[in-house]
């Protein structure tokens, strides 16, 4: 990739990273790019760094406009190593340049590198750089997603660069969102804020809160494409999200081990159907949780279904539920289910660990022992249909 100007004076100069297939729990099957962006001006600034690996590559895009070694100043917006990785490579190329963090910054890039001959220079709120004709106002977002994250925005460029918050995992020799389609863009951002955001709703809030009164025309993160012109989209996106507002639908998710638990699952699909309300259905042995969060992410109704095995519930249905309870989505309404030969744990912990969750669970769940019958299927089918009801009270 080469070096892009998205704004007069402003560059993108990070690396595309083609072969990533997983990164943080979660598959990637597009890749990502690590976007680093070089502010020309009176001062020159780099906001972020790659992941180290894919340093040459950054190196290459900034020497196509500057020498590095006139770098006035390194922003770090996040020290995750995706983003920092490449830092001591450059402040060893521009060893006068400052390095502009946060405190916990400082605190969390000194941990990581080991380094005390930096020149630091902490920010926080309210606190601007002046670099020539643009103006680096630094705005703290912390938990969005790590505890040091901020936000830049240059006034004068109506440029937003918020690190992780809007990123995407797509690795593309485009750089806009209106170059690769609005339907990627979004679709990945809703994996991404799935997967990594979702703990962090309240902290979103507040993030977009002191964004709100911004005159912003392109927000431009570390991971993935540059938005410019579906802002509204995304900002009402997030917004909805870190709210936890879900849409009239239900998500099944289900292990099983001789289709007792399968045809558990299918019943209740048609009762949630006879209800009025969409389904989509996961199984566990051939959609990997990450996929899944992104049902999650919009599903008011979550059904879980799991065999018995070794008197508790299949593995994979533990890990899920593993993954679901770190990324804590809320304001959920949750059934367990499955099937057992003897002792019947399986359902009984699933539906345990829900509960857990803070979930509305309005039905007890359901356990059927070996092979289920019809009449017995008609009943699941009718708990269906019960539960699509209180799907359609919450959301009107």
């Amino acid at each position: 990739m080469s070096s892009l100007e998205i704004k007069p004076g402003i560059y993108w100069v990070g690396a595309v990273d083609w072969n990533l297939r997983y990164f943080h729990g979660y598959l990637t099957p597009r890749g990502t790019s690590y976007n680093a962006y070089l502010v020309v001006d009176e001062k020159i600034t780099l906001i972020d760094t790659v992941k180290n690996p894919h340093f040459d590559e950054m190196l290459a895009n900034i020497k196509q406009v500057v020498d590095p070694e006139k770098i006035d100043y390194l922003v770090v917006s996040h020290v995750e190593m995706d983003h920092s990785g490449s830092v001591p490579e450059i402040m060893a190329l521009a060893p006068k340049a400052k390095l502009v963090t946060s405190a916990k910054g400082k605190s969390g890039l000194q941990s990581y590198y080991k380094s005390d001959n930096w020149d630091f220079m902490v920010v926080g709120s309210g606190d601007d750089l002046c670099t020539g004709k643009y103006t680096h106002k630094f705005i703290p977002t912390p938990m969005v997603h790590w505890p040091d994250s901020m936000a830049v925005y240059i006034p004068e460029a109506k440029l937003l660069l918020p690190n992780d918050a809007f990123g995407q995992h797509i690795g593309s020799y485009q750089r806009f969102d209106d170059e690769l389609g609005s339907s990627i863009a979004y679709e990945e951002a809703a994996k991404y804020y799935a997967n990594i955001v979702l703990p962090y709703g309240s902290q979103v809030t507040k993030a977009l809160e002191a964004l709100e009164n911004l005159d912003i025309d392109m927000i431009a993160p570390s991971h993935g494409l540059i938005w410019r012109s579906y802002l509204a989209d995304i900002l009402k996106a997030y917004k909805q999200w870190a709210s936890h507002q879900t849409e009239n639908k239900a998500l099944i998710v289900y292990d099983t081990m001789w289709d007792s638990t399968k045809k558990i699952a299918l019943s209740l699909k048609d009762g949630l159907e006879d209800a009025g309300i969409p389904v989509a259905i996961r199984f566990l042995q051939t959609s990997h949780i990450s996929e899944i969060m992104s049902d999650v992410l919009t599903s008011k109704a979550i059904l879980i279904g799991s065999p018995t095995l070794n008197n508790g519930m299949l593995p994979t249905v533990s890990a899920f539920l593993t993954y679901l309870k770190g990324l804590r989505p809320q304001k959920r309404l949750g059934l367990a289910f499955g099937s057992y030969g003897w002792g019947g744990q399986g359902a009984k912990e699933t539906a345990s660990l829900m509960e857990s969750f803070g979930w509305d669970m309005p039905l007890e769940y359901i356990n059927i022992p070996y092979l289920p019958n019809r009449e017995e299927l008609d009943k699941v089918r009718e708990a269906g249909r019960k539960l699509g009801e209180a799907v359609r009270k919450e959301i009107s």
